[in-house]
C-alpha cells in the first residue's frame, strides 16, 4: 500500500514536470517536503480551527474551571500531536527506499508524541491545581501533593516508554530491571524518598492541608500552611518568616494542628487569677443584701440563702461562724463569674463552661476561668478574653476579694512609711 501510494504521488510529481522515479533523491525530498506541508497545515486547521472554536466557546461559559484551563494552553499543547501524527503515517510512506532514515524517523517521532503528550497532560494537571485552589478544595485535599505525584509517575512511565521505543524492547522489560537498582536508589536518594513515602502518608490521612494553623517547635514553626508538596511543607509564620519543614518530620515527631479548633468553631480560653487567701471571709448581712442587687446573683442568692437557712434550723449556737453553713465571698463571686460567662455573647454555650478552684499554692488561691469563645479569629479572640479579665479584675473589690501578687517596689516603700 505504500508503494502504490508513493508511485502515486511520483505520478503527479511527474505530471507537473517533476521527474520522481522511487530511487530518486529528488523525489524523496519532494515528498518530505509535502510530508511537511501536510502536517503544518494539519496543525493550522486545528490550532485555527478547532482550539480557536472551543476557545470562544470557554469565554462564553458561565463556569470559570475552563478558563484556567484556557490561561494554561491546555488544548494548544494536545493539538501539537496532530502533526505529528501526520508525520508518523506519512514519513515511512516517503522514506520507503531508505530503510534507515525511516526508522529513525519512526522512533524520534513516537519518543516526541510521548513527550508531547506528558507535556500536556502536566498542563492539563497545573489547571487542576488552580482549579482546585480557587474552589477551596485544596484546603479540605492536598491536591498539589497527589498532581506532583502523577507528574512524577508520567515522568517515569514517559521515560520507560522513550527508552523502550529506542530499544525495540517490552516496556515491562524495562520495569522488571528496575528492581536490581533499587538498593542503590535507596541509598542515594533516602531523604527524597522518605520525603515522599511522607507526603503520600500526609495526603491520604489529611494530616495537614493548606491553610491549616500548625505549630512544631523543632522547627520554629507556628502559623498558617501555604503549600504541601511531595518533599517539603511551606508554613508561613505570624511574624512573616517563612518555614520549610521536611514532610518526613510531619509523620515522624509531633505537632499541633489547630484545625479542629477552627473547624469546631470555638476556641479555649484557660487562665487563672490568683486570689489572696487574707480576703476570703463568710458574707454577712449587709454584704449579702448588697450582693443580692446583681442581677446575676439574685436567683443564686435566694436560692442559696433559702437552701442555707433550711440546713441551720437544727444547729443551737449559730453565733459561733463556725457552726452551720454560710455564704462565703469567694464562693458567691465563683457563682456570679458563671452565670456572667453564660450569658456573655461571646462564649460558646454549647461547649464546656467552668469556673474553678485550684489546688492552693503560695501565691493564693487559683481561680481557673476554663470556657470556649464562639469566634475563633486570633485577634478577636485576644479581645474577648482581655474583656473577660478587665471585668473580673474591677469587680473583685464589690465582692471584698483582692488578687494576689508579688510585692513590688511601691509596696516596699508602703511599708517602710
Amino acid at each position: 500500500m505504500d508503494t502504490d501510494l508513493r508511485l502515486e504521488i511520483s505520478a503527479w510529481l511527474a505530471g507537473v514536470g517533476i521527474d520522481s522515479q522511487p530511487a530518486d533523491g529528488v523525489s524523496t525530498s519532494v515528498m518530505i517536503l509535502v510530508c511537511l506541508l501536510l502536517a503544518g497545515l494539519s496543525y493550522f486547521i486545528v490550532r485555527r480551527g478547532v482550539v480557536r472554536a472551543m476557545n470562544l466557546v470557554i469565554q462564553r461559559s458561565r463556569v470559570n474551571w475552563d478558563d484556567i484551563f484556557m490561561r494554561y494552553r491546555v488544548l494548544e499543547k494536545f493539538a501539537m500531536l496532530v502533526p505529528v501524527l501526520v508525520l508518523e503515517l506519512l514519513l515511512p510512506i516517503a522514506l520507503t527506499q531508505h530503510k534507515l532514515a525511516s526508522l529513525l524517523a519512526d522512533r524520534l517521532l513516537s519518543i516526541w508524541m510521548v513527550v508531547l503528550l506528558v507535556r500536556g497532560c502536566y498542563a492539563a494537571l497545573d489547571a487542576a491545581n488552580e482549579v482546585a485552589d480557587v474552589n477551596l478544595v485544596s484546603r479540605r485535599l492536598p491536591v498539589k501533593s497527589f498532581v506532583q505525584l502523577i507528574k512524577l509517575f508520567l515522568f517515569f512511565i514517559g521515560i520507560i516508554i522513550a527508552i523502550s521505543v529506542l530499544a525495540e524492547q517490552s516496556p515491562l522489560i524495562f520495569l522488571s530491571g528496575l528492581g536490581v537498582a533499587t538498593g542503590l536508589v535507596m541509598l542515594v536518594f533516602r531523604d527524597t524518598i522518605l520525603g515522599f513515602v511522607a507526603g503520600i502518608q500526609l495526603a491520604a490521612n489529611r494530616m495537614v492541608s493548606r491553610g491549616d494553623w500548625i505549630q512544631m517547635d523543632k522547627y520554629g514553626a507556628d502559623g498558617s500552611v501555604e503549600e504541601v508538596s511531595l518533599t517539603t511543607v511551606k508554613v508561613r509564620n505570624w511574624d512573616q518568616t517563612i518555614t520549610m519543614i521536611p514532610a518526613y518530620a510531619l509523620v515522624s515527631d509531633a505537632f499541633r494542628n489547630w484545625r479542629g479548633m477552627s473547624e469546631s468553631g470555638g476556641r479555649r480560653i484557660k487562665r487563672s487569677l490568683n486570689i489572696d487567701v487574707n480576703s476570703i471571709a463568710f458574707l454577712g448581712e449587709a454584704e449579702r443584701l448588697k450582693l443580692a442587687k446583681i442581677n446575676c446573683l439574685k436567683d443564686y442568692l435566694q436560692r442559696k440563702t433559702q437552701e442555707i437557712e433550711e440546713s441551720n434550723r437544727a444547729v443551737s449556737d449559730f453565733d459561733m461562724p463556725v457552726n452551720g453553713r454560710r455564704l462565703t465571698n469567694i464562693g458567691t463571686f465563683r457563682a456570679y463569674l458563671l452565670e456572667f460567662l453564660r450569658q456573655h455573647p461571646k462564649v460558646h454555650k454549647e461547649m464546656t463552661l467552668m469556673v474553678r478552684q485550684l489546688a492552693p499554692t503560695t501565691e493564693g488561691l487559683p481561680l481557673e476561668i476554663y470556657i470556649f469563645t464562639n469566634d475563633t479569629r486570633w485577634a478577636n479572640y485576644e479581645d474577648i478574653q482581655a474583656d473577660i479579665f478587665d471585668h473580673i479584675f474591677a469587680i473583685l473589690p464589690i465582692f471584698g476579694l483582692r488578687p494576689f501578687q508579688v510585692p513590688t517596689g511601691m509596696d516596699m516603700q508602703a511599708l517602710r512609711g
